[in-house]
């Protein structure tokens, strides 16, 4: 199985190397020296990783065969794709791939069913699922401890508890209205001094 493990960013320096957004959660295991990665476009790699380090938190990695910036900034929007064996697991037993999660049923603690991920979007806070509803429309989950309860692969479902507002936009709570600022701010009183 193939998954995308990061993705080529601007060329960093004279000598070859890119920044890259991380995709995984074991940078380590997939983005180490030696690993060879299949890319996107196609006709870009594969890519051999010759040398990887961290500069002011971003991760900078070098390729065999590309010597200066110009080869560095061709590779710039790569896809970088590692092969991954379908059964293997993440060593924390509360880590999952992205493929565990495809096509799992989202439902209420009651039951209740919400839909299924067809997607998962990887943001720098957090990621997300992307649910699709029975009826055809979205909603995004965050994937955060406090909504995500439990995640059963063996039932290939995730139960959820979110807060008002995030499956049924009706039942939304606005925190603070501009009316009851106003309503604040105004005298009180009869007016008079």
């Amino acid at each position: 199985m193939q998954l995308v493990v990061a993705r080529i960013g601007r060329a960093h320096g004279i000598k070859g190397e890119v920044t890259v957004e991380v995709r995984t959660d074991e940078p380590e295991v997939r983005l180490g020296p030696g690993a060879v990665l299949a890319t996107e476009p196609a006709e870009t790699g594969p890519l051999t990783i010759e040398s990887g380090r961290v500069h002011s938190g971003r991760l900078l990695l070098r390729f065999e065969g590309v010597r200066d910036r110009t080869g560095a900034e061709a590779l710039r929007n790569t896809l970088l794709i590692a092969e991954v064996d379908p059964d293997e697991l993440p060593e924390d037993p509360e880590e999952f791939y992205d493929h565990q999660l495809m096509d799992l049923d989202v439902v209420l603690a009651d039951g209740t069913e919400i839909g299924r991920i067809t997607e998962i979007t990887h943001l720098p806070s957090q990621d997300l699922f992307i649910v699709e509803r029975p009826d055809g429309s979205e909603v995004m989950i965050p994937f955060v401890e406090e909504i995500v309860g439990e995640i059963d692969l063996e039932e290939q479902r995730v139960v959820i508890t979110p807060p008002p507002g995030l499956i049924d936009e009706n039942e939304a709570v606005v925190a603070t209205s501009r009316d009851e600022e106003d309503d604040e701010s105004a005298p009180s009183g009869d007016g008079t001094r």
